[in-house]
């Protein structure tokens, strides 16, 4: 494996040691399965050890991986079809948001998501997952849509921030996700939220207003980065590890605190370790859920996603 952080170093070099093992035993053809046994069995105990005990700026490089995958990977593992609809009607297609129509087990559902891109071309062409008003108006555009024609929606959110550019200011940055807020809360459909990688700001609250929101176990959901809270802080970044302990970003924390229904474990080192069976297990969660929330009224399934988010946080009245 190829390690990308410096708390993986210990996995890394037993993994070095286990290929080294193989080359020798294949070269010298001298039985070394024992050994080989032994390195495996430490290996694992190593990552176990490792990963069940990530602190919060750990769990934030995991979700930024170059190779964790992204919206539309998961579309292509768990959809049996996909038709992406572009433009906000406005403005423009903005490409760091995505969405479509899909299939889910045979159920018709909108899909809509963050897209950062794979390569560095393909990141600046979907602007680092960052989306401009325009994105937030596609998607409530497609939201309207999903519920004209009553098919439920999926969201999936990964985003370091609604882009803070000085033109997306002047075109409404914060009345189009001010408006999302609104319109997700009173959708008459179900509605479920994943946050696949960062949730950060309003950016990700654009997009996050669901009867169900989910974190997947390496992922981190904040109204701020690290390092934008480091820098504001100590005029710095060089807190980041402090400051992402202290705004008690990680799924686990998140829980704690009621903010979200629930946390969707990864394969053992994260999401990019194997994909297929990530995109498996959010599939089943999906399903489970849009079976559950199709027995609800549409009054009671509005009224509960209303009380669900107006009963947050805690309120002081002197």
């Amino acid at each position: 494996m190829n390690t990308s952080f410096d708390f993986e170093k210990p996995i890394a070099d037993l993994q070095q040691q286990i290929d080294k093992v193989k080359q020798v035993s294949e070269k010298t053809k001298v039985d070394m399965s024992v050994t080989l046994l032994e390195l495996e069995e430490k290996l694992e105990k190593a990552k176990t050890e490792i990963y069940s005990n990530l602190t919060g700026w750990q769990k934030v490089q995991i979700s930024r991986h170059p190779e964790r995958p992204y919206t539309l990977q998961y579309i292509e593992l768990m959809c049996d079809d996909f038709i992406e609809l572009h433009g906000d009607r406005t403005v423009k297609d903005d490409k760091a948001i995505v969405g479509g129509f899909a299939t889910i087990n045979g159920e018709t559902v909108m899909v809509i998501g963050h897209q950062k891109g794979v390569n560095t071309k393909m990141r600046q062409f979907r602007n680092f997952g960052m989306a401009n008003p325009e994105g937030y108006r596609k998607a409530l555009r497609l939201m309207k849509l999903a519920e004209k024609f009553n098919k439920p929606v999926v969201t999936f959110i990964d985003t370091p921030g609604a882009y803070p550019g000085l033109e997306a200011e002047e075109r409404g940055q914060g009345e189009a996700i001010a408006r999302n807020l609104l319109e997700m809360a009173q959708l008459k459909v179900p509605v479920i939220c994943i946050i696949i990688g960062e949730g950060a700001s309003g950016g990700a609250l654009g997009i996050g207003i669901g009867d169900k929101v989910y974190m997947l176990e390496h992922s981190w959901y904040s109204v701020i980065s690290p390092e934008n809270c480091s820098a504001i802080l100590w005029r710095t970044w060089d807190y980041k590890e402090r400051a992402a302990e202290s705004l008690k970003l990680t799924a686990e924390d998140m829980l704690n605190n009621k903010l979200i229904d629930g946390i969707i474990p990864e394969p053992i080192g994260g999401a990019h370790h194997d994909p297929k069976i990530i995109a498996q297990t959010i599939k089943e969660r999906i399903v489970q859920d849009l079976k559950d929330l199709s027995k609800k009224s549409i009054t009671g399934l509005v009224n509960e996603r209303i009380e669900k988010f107006c009963s947050m946080g805690v309120v002081t009245e002197s």
